[in-house]
C-alpha cells in the first residue's frame, strides 16, 4: 500500500495504528506503509546485557549523548554499509523525521569516540511507546552501547513499549522477540494511553 503525502501529524495518526513507511531503496522516492504480521519488541523488563557488553558499557569507550546530532544519525543510517548495500530511508523519510525531532517526537542517541559519530539509533515517541526506526555502527558495539542508553532512558522516563519493528539475530541475543500483530495492536493502545517523559526534555 503506497502511503499518501505526509505530514508528521500524519505520520504520528500512522503509528498511532500500527503503521510505519519505508521505501524500496535510497533512491526510491515512493514510500509504502508496513504493519508487520509478526512484531518485533524489546520487552523493557527482559532486556539484557551480556557481560561483554556491560564491560564495554561501563568502560567509558564512547560518550553518549541524546539529540546531539539527530540529522547526522540519520543519515548515517541511512547510508551503504558492506552488509548493507541499499536502506529504507530516503529524502522523504529523512525530511520527516528531521521535523518529527523539531516537534518533539523523535529523538535520537548518540556515541562518540575521540569526537567522532560511531554509532547511534533514533526513533519516534508518541505516549508511553517508543518506536525504534534504525542504528548504524562505525564502531564496534557502539550501536549496542546506543541501544542499552535507550533502554535505560526509556525505563527512568516511563516508557513501557519498546518496538524495534522486525527481530534480527542481533536484538534476539538482547531479549527482543516477536509477537502477533494483534496482541502489538493492544500493547500500543494501552502504551500511548498513558504518559511518558524522555528524560531530559
Amino acid at each position: 500500500m503506497h502511503a499518501p503525502l505526509l505530514t508528521p501529524e500524519v505520520l504520528l495518526r500512522a503509528y498511532a495504528q500500527g503503521l510505519f513507511p519505508m521505501a524500496d531503496r535510497r533512491d526510491d522516492p515512493t514510500l509504502y506503509w508496513v504493519s508487520p504480521e509478526q512484531r518485533g519488541i524489546i520487552p523493557l523488563d527482559e532486556f539484557h546485557v551480556p557481560r561483554r557488553l556491560a564491560r564495554t558499557v561501563r568502560g567509558g569507550s564512547f560518550q553518549v549523548t541524546a539529540d546531539r546530532a539527530f540529522r547526522d544519525v540519520m543519515e548515517a543510517c541511512a547510508a551503504p554499509a558492506p552488509d548493507r548495500p541499499q536502506t529504507w530511508i530516503n529524502d522523504e523519510i529523512l525530511h520527516l523525521y528531521t521535523a518529527l525531532h523539531a516537534g518533539g517526537h523523535a529523538h535520537s542517541i548518540e556515541c562518540w569516540q575521540d569526537g567522532e559519530l560511531a554509532g547511534g539509533l533514533y526513533g519516534v515517541r508518541l505516549g508511553a511507546a517508543f518506536f525504534g526506526e534504525s542504528m548504524f555502527s562505525r564502531a564496534r558495539d557502539a550501536s549496542k552501547v546506543a541501544l542499552v542508553h535507550l533502554v535505560t532512558r526509556l525505563r527512568q522516563g516511563g516508557f513501557v513499549l519498546l518496538d524495534t519493528q522486525f527481530l534480527t539475530p542481533h536484538l534476539a541475543r538482547l531479549g527482543a522477540r516477536e509477537i502477533p500483530r494483534a496482541a502489538y495492536l493492544v500493547l500500543l493502545q494501552q502504551a500511548i494511553s498513558r504518559p511518558a517523559i524522555w528524560p531530559g526534555s
